[in-house]
């Protein structure tokens, strides 16, 4: 081990095992979503495969992986949908449960709630927040 490797810093990505484990996550979070009456509706138009593959790329970034998303931005691929707050929020304790369930540190999962929070005015109807 080198001097370089014990000050780089180790992301989240990798701490939780890299592309095979957001793979993982992702299926495991569309499962659930896919089985919730209330989300389901919403992807019932939507090429899954894709939707998949997008999700590991930015679940990717938000960890601090490499960073090769090319699709829209979250506004853009959201808005028209008009999510409603509560479906936001039960999309993230959707994903909060998978992560918990695949044994993702706490501090990981915080720091991905964190990055939801963030980004809730770009996804939900009218730019609503949970907290307001």
């Amino acid at each position: 081990m080198t001097v370089a490797d014990k000050t780089t810093p180790v992301s989240h990505f990798e701490r939780i095992g890299g592309a095979g484990a957001v793979r993982a996550a992702v299926e495991l979070f569309y499962d659930r979503v896919l089985a919730d009456a209330e989300l389901a509706g919403y992807f019932t138009e939507v090429d899954m495969a894709g939707q998949r593959r997008h999700m590991a790329l930015m679940l990717t970034v938000v960890l601090g992986g490499p960073n090769e998303y090319a699709g829209r931005d979250l506004a853009t691929a959201h808005r028209p949908l008009d999510i409603p707050v509560a479906h936001y929020v039960r999309v993230g304790e959707h994903l909060t449960a998978t992560l918990t369930q695949l044994g993702v540190p706490d501090d990981v999962i915080t720091d991905v709630q964190a990055v939801l929070a963030q980004v809730q005015d770009q996804v939900v109807a009218g730019g609503d927040r949970a907290d307001s």
